[in-house]
């Protein structure tokens, strides 16, 4: 139960670190494939293309956790 907490604790201090520090990353979320659309009073910003790219490396990621970990 431990370990499993630690986990958490990282993945949450990563994913804050990356909300703190996401403005200073060039590419992300302009992307191409990424959808703006801008209105008079709405603007809609759908991150496709950034959350693809997220999932796969966060993937391959938790692929070589699970690999050191077995």
């Amino acid at each position: 139960m431990g370990k499993i907490l630690i986990i958490i604790g990282l993945v949450l201090i990563a994913a804050g670190l990356l909300l703190q520090y996401s403005n200073k990353i060039p590419f992300l979320g302009k992307l191409p494939g990424d959808i703006w659309i801008e209105k008079e009073n709405v603007k809609i910003y759908v991150p496709i293309m950034t959350s693809i790219l997220l999932s796969i490396i966060l993937t391959i990621i938790l692929y070589v956790v699970n690999k050191f970990r077995s």
